[in-house]
């Protein structure tokens, strides 16, 4: 078991032992830190807070004793209680709060948990500002509230309705073609958040949803990675109900993968393309991903006239190039949906909303759909690493060897060949290196990806 500690959060395993897994001893420490550099950028009388969960087991636990921890540092919490991660994200503008934190591992399993770190915008702290914290969790940089100036804990748990409330008052939501298209949809909420969020969503656009997995009591019934192998029950249920597709998301809804209506993935990396077809046909202008997505949304934006650009990987990094480049849409391939008119975050009811408007557009099934985009077959692997292992060495001799390829090093190690390429990195989330690979058939894509693994695994000896 682990404790992740990363600038983009404190991630780990729930139990053990302090410094080794997320205790509660280092929740409160964590807690503590985010909240003392908080008030260290935010000089001023009051702050506040927002904070929410989605509906892991140890969720309540954790947030008891983050929220407490803030209210002992003089920081008044609004406490959303269960929540989606972009519905953290919106309610942190909208409280003219100082700050957010998610209690959410989102796509690891039920042992794990994680505090997800937002600024005052709500969005994702950038890399110095993660160091800072780290670094004051490990100083004796904190000092506490006396008696009289203790925060307080006000319950708000509208913002689920008030999210949904802005995603359909976005003016690319068609709302009445959706509904005049009479959908019917399954929704595996994978025991989580968006059992609550996403069936909401649907009804309120006239669409049928057919709940599956939808009870928020955090007993994921299967791996909660919204992948094909994963995602058998949902499968059989879009083909016994007659479905026009199914809907699966992540535990904390800010990922979001699509089945068509014979039960077939419509693919992960295929999200973000297919809202971004519909964005781009509204609105030209440019988008971005990390450059672990497919090739696909570059494809799909030079149709529309528009500049493709490849972050490196992370949320922040995606949308800080978003940004910089004015794009209109953009996410990662592991469908994660960010559309900057309404929020910089992953969100997927903003997904789900643009991709519902899109087919009530084209009026074809999703299957015709995605035979519609290019056609690139993606492999996600890893390899776990072990104590002692030189990570960067492995990634250095990887470049060197391939030194006459089209490489790209700002995250890892990307080499780009004619038909294909590969990504090298190391995960901030878990101890393993990924994988992904691309190419025009799952065989090499496949292929590609178990030469690189035999490659590391003889540079490194394992």
């Amino acid at each position: 078991m682990t404790l992740i500690k990363s600038i983009s959060g404190i991630r780990g395993t729930i139990g053990g032992t302090v410094g080794e897994n997320l205790t509660p001893i280092d929740a409160v420490k964590f807690a503590s830190a985010y909240g003392v550099w908080l008030k260290q950028q935010r000089n001023k009388d009051t702050h506040k807070v927002v904070v929410g969960r989605d509906a892991r087991i140890s969720g309540e636990m954790i947030q008891n004793l983050v929220m407490n921890t803030l209210v002992g540092l003089g920081i008044h919490v609004v406490d959303l209680g269960l929540s989606t991660t972009p519905t953290v994200e919106v309610a942190v503008p909208m409280e003219h709060a100082d700050g957010g934190i998610i209690l959410t591992a989102s796509h690891n399993p039920k042992q794990w948990n994680a505090l997800k770190l937002l600024n005052e915008k709500g969005e994702f702290l950038n890399g110095a500002e993660g160091a800072k914290i780290l670094e004051i969790a490990e100083s004796d940089e904190m000092s506490f509230a006396d008696v009289d100036n203790l925060g307080k804990i006000t319950k708000n748990q509208a913002y689920i309705d008030m999210h949904i409330d802005e995603v359909l008052n976005l003016p690319l939501v068609n709302k009445k073609a959706i509904e005049d298209a009479k959908f019917k949809v399954v929704v595996d909420g994978v025991n989580s958040t968006g059992g609550i969020a996403i069936p909401l969503l649907l009804e309120r656009l006239g669409v049928h949803p057919v709940k599956l997995y939808c009870e928020p009591n955090g007993h994921f019934p299967h791996n909660p990675e919204p992948l094909k192998e994963h995602l058998t029950d949902l499968s059989k249920a879009v083909v016994k109900e007659h479905a026009d597709f199914g809907i699966v998301v992540d535990p904390d809804v800010d990922r979001l993968a699509f089945m068509d209506e014979k039960g077939e993935m419509f693919g992960e990396e295929y999200t973000l393309v297919a809202c971004a077809d519909y964005v781009l046909s509204e609105t030209p202008g440019n988008t971005v991903s990390n450059m672990s997505s497919t090739r696909a949304l570059r494809d799909v934006t030079e149709k529309h006239g528009g500049t493709y650009e490849a972050s490196a990987v992370g949320e922040v990094n995606v949308v800080e190039l978003m940004k910089k480049n004015n794009a209109v849409i953009g996410g990662e391939g592991n469908g994660g949906i960010i559309y900057p008119e309404l929020h910089y975050g992953r969100d997927a009811l903003v997904g789900i909303a643009l991709f519902l408007s899109l087919l009530a557009d084209k009026k074809m099934s999703v299957s015709a759909l995605r035979a519609s985009y290019p056609n690139y077959f993606m492999s996600k692997k890893k390899i776990e690493l072990t104590p002692g292992l030189d990570v960067d060495g492995i990634l250095k001799a990887m470049e060197t060897k391939y030194a006459h390829e089209n490489l790209t090093t700002i995250d890892g190690v990307k080499i780009d060949f004619s038909d294909s390429w590969v990504h090298l990195r190391k995960s901030n989330t878990e101890p393993i290196i990924r994988i992904y690979t691309e190419a025009p058939s799952q065989v090499e894509a496949d292929t590609l990806a178990d030469k690189i693994i035999s490659e590391i695994k003889a540079v490194a000896n394992i």
